[in-house]
């Protein structure tokens, strides 16, 4: 939708009412991906395209009825459908297009989600056609009770701005049921490991089934075998402190120094620990734990900043392997991110999903959604 940006901000100058229509599903070979939008004014102007040409002018007629009606209508177009043939997607793929109304009421709500600066998630109801935007210090919507009933949708959206996944969810049940799409505008967080050991291996893993964007980075070329980290995203042969002082970092980020080794720990670690991510972690003994300290003070690191370390690195869990450890740091990840106490549920009286807790930015000490 943002690369329509352009467009429906003139839309919206105008007090232009339009038809949006999205794609919400994707099955088999399809020509555009999830998210893809068209747009159709009352004039019949279009912007955006869904298929390249294959379904657009079924699409568009459904816009001018949509507009016409004020119904969203869900349909989905393939072989499947008895129109596939004369709407002519060929490729043997389906996709699912929702479209809906946009008036006056919800444009400040399109134009939160069209702010290319800002992450934010863009909420459908797939019934009503209710629209809401999601970011993490606020929402905005037009047909959500987000301070009420849908503060479970808010939810909902941030967690998957969190791993920047889209798609169609189900909430709720019976009378309360309610089907959104939610379509994130942000890339997944980071998750860095340095050190190519049998650690950062299963780390790569675990990171990966979280959600992260996996690279792992180290100095020693001869470790870093791409078929050993095939669950990482991206192998980096390089000086860690040179890597990080050159990479996208921010407050979703996840830094875990696994190499275990100080002439890599030292300079990476003091230069994470200065940076606003989400977490840094080191592996080690405590009394590696205690020298690596030692260190960091003496290159200049404050108590303030020490403090953000999680070293020895990740949660008591009693393990051993490889494979133990990378979950007990994926787990002291995940109770840092949302605000967990690392207690068995069997010991605690909280919800089960407690309430979104802000990510703590180390050095700022100020706090930020995921």
């Amino acid at each position: 939708m943002r690369d329509l940006a352009g467009q429906l901000r003139r839309w919206h100058a105008a007090n232009t009412r339009y038809a949006l229509a999205t794609v919400i599903g994707v099955r088999g070979s399809a020509p555009r991906p999830i998210g893809t939008t068209m747009a159709v004014d009352a004039a019949g102007s279009v912007c955006g395209s869904l298929s390249g040409g294959c379904v657009e002018a079924e699409v568009y007629e459904l816009c001018l009825e949509v507009l016409q009606t004020g119904v969203p209508v869900r349909k989905t177009f393939g072989y499947s459908d008895s129109s596939a043939f004369a709407v002519g997607l060929n490729c043997g793929g389906e996709l699912e297009v929702f479209v809906h109304r946009v008036t006056a009421a919800e444009f400040p709500v399109v134009a939160a989600a069209l702010d290319i600066e800002t992450p934010v998630a863009w909420v459908r109801d797939v019934e009503s056609g209710a629209v809401l935007a999601v970011r993490a210090d606020r929402a905005i919507g037009a047909g959500f009770d987000i301070e009420g009933a849908d503060l479970a949708v808010v939810r909902l959206a941030r967690d998957l701005l969190d791993t920047g996944s889209s798609g169609i969810r189900v909430l709720g049940c019976g009378d309360r049921e309610r089907t959104v799409f939610v379509h994130s505008f942000a890339p997944p967080p980071r998750m860095i490991v340095f050190g190519a050991t049998d650690f950062a291996i299963a780390l790569c893993a675990v990171g990966r089934l979280l959600g992260y964007r996996v690279t792992v980075c180290d100095a020693r070329r001869t470790f870093l075998d791409p078929d050993r980290f095939a669950a990482a995203h991206e192998v980096v042969v390089d000086w860690p402190h040179r890597y990080l002082s050159n990479t996208a970092v921010d407050a979703r980020t996840a830094i875990c120094v696994l190499s275990h080794d100080p002439k890599f720990d030292i300079p990476v670690l003091a230069q994470a620990l200065r940076l606003p991510v989400a977490y840094v972690g080191a592996l080690g003994s405590r009394r590696a734990d205690r020298e690596r300290r030692a260190e960091l003070r003496a290159a200049g690191i404050t108590e303030r900043q020490l403090r953000q370390l999680r070293s020895p690195i990740g949660l008591e869990l009693g393990g051993r392997t490889p494979e133990e450890t990378a979950l007990a740091i994926g787990a002291e990840i995940i109770a840092l991110r949302r605000g967990g106490s690392a207690t068995p549920l069997s010991q605690t009286e909280r919800p089960i999903h407690g309430p979104e807790v802000p990510a703590r930015l180390p050095e700022a000490g100020g706090y930020l959604n995921g």
